[in-house]
């Protein structure tokens, strides 16, 4: 059997003091240089994948740096740790390992840590693309938007999942804005896009015009900040937040009944899966990166798969294809951790409907 470690940390402070609630009495920043200074740890073991042709276990490896410090201290020093992580997986037994959340941004997005270990690493960053705009797509088929006429807007664009979204996406909108804090990536990424696809995209380095314009919003930056508020978004918009943390203030949740905000990525596992560690899903049902690295286990296809800043095309379409081999599938739509039925939808089609026939 081959196995799988996924390496995971804090987003925040709070995933911290929920552990270790002690540490409710002392100042952020106090916390965080305490828990920095933690081992790296297993946080669980996860049994029960399995496909139709194979099965997986594996294990959740715990990097102990919050989203900002992986962000604000020294990119060595973060990056060692991830490495210590990554070994830690190798003494478990892991045949390859994925890195989740920030650790697959920090530096050059997992190539040094792939260098420094002797088992593949992936950062999950194919099928979390492959998975976004399959659940994009439906949402925007349950809120009435013809994706032929619709604007889209991709923020984080010149990332490696934002460009890949952005190349996917732009033969299938009507209108497309890339957004990104350098102008000279956005204009690469648009010649690419061009000779690729023969279409002209728009570009922005602020969001907030593109965001008041479009119809589908996706949006993936490596911010520790939320970017987009609820006076942001056009009625009846579909956003899909690809980002942790969050790009989409929870705000948007309680101000804008009109909006559809989904979160990126969320897929069905096959077999009885235990990850007998609480990261805020049903059961079953994981992030797309942490399913990439499953996928890659049961498939037996050990090898460095999603790394670097450029993703390639042909590997979301082939893992989006070996994902629905071995059975996983989009797990519905979430919003803000909260499970959407269908009603819930409609009830946000129709308040769109009724805000644009009364602004």
């Amino acid at each position: 059997m081959t196995k799988f470690a996924f390496i995971i940390h804090p987003i925040d402070l709070g995933d911290i003091t929920k552990r270790f609630k002690i540490l409710n009495v002392l100042p952020g920043r106090v916390t965080e240089g305490i828990v920095r200074r933690f081992p790296v740890y297993k946080a669980s073991e996860i049994r029960g994948v399995i496909s139709p042709f194979a099965e997986t276990e594996g294990w959740f490896v715990l990097c102990p740096l919050t989203s900002r410090q992986m962000l604000e201290l020294p990119e060595d020093y973060v990056l060692g740790r991830i490495i210590e992580a990554g070994k830690l997986a190798e003494k478990l037994g892991a045949d390859i390992v994925g890195l989740g959340a920030m650790t697959a941004v920090v530096g050059d997005a997992g190539i040094t840590v792939a260098k420094n270990l002797n088992i593949p690493v992936t950062t999950g960053n194919s099928y979390t693309v492959a998975m976004a705009l399959e659940g994009t797509k439906k949402a925007a088929e349950y809120m009435g938007i013809e994706l032929a006429q619709a604007e889209a807007v991709v923020i984080g664009a010149t990332g490696s999942i934002g460009s890949v979204c952005a190349r996917m996406l732009a033969g299938e909108v009507g209108e497309l804005t890339l957004v990104a804090r350098t102008r000279p990536s956005l204009e690469r990424l648009a010649y690419q896009i061009l000779h690729e696809n023969g279409v002209a995209v728009r570009l922005a380095t602020e969001a907030k015009d593109a965001l008041l314009r479009a119809d589908i919003v996706i949006t993936v930056t490596s911010s520790v900040d939320t970017l987009i508020e609820p006076q942001d978004l056009k009625p009846g918009a579909v956003v899909c937040d690809v980002a942790r943390p969050r790009d989409v203030s929870v705000q948007v949740a309680s101000e804008r009944p009109d909006v559809l905000v989904i979160e990126g990525g969320v897929v069905e596992v096959p077999g009885d899966v235990q990850f007998n560690f609480n990261f805020g899903f049903p059961p079953k049902t994981s992030y797309a990166c942490m399913a990439e690295t499953m996928i890659l286990a049961l498939e037996g296809k050990c090898e460095n798969y999603s790394l670097g800043r450029e993703l390639t095309v042909s590997r979301v379409k082939e893992i989006q294809h070996l994902g629905a081999k071995h059975g996983f599938k989009i797990a519905g739509m979430r919003s803000f951790e909260r499970a959407l039925t269908t009603e819930d939808i409609m009830r946000v089609r129709e308040h769109a409907k009724s805000f644009t026939r009364n602004p």
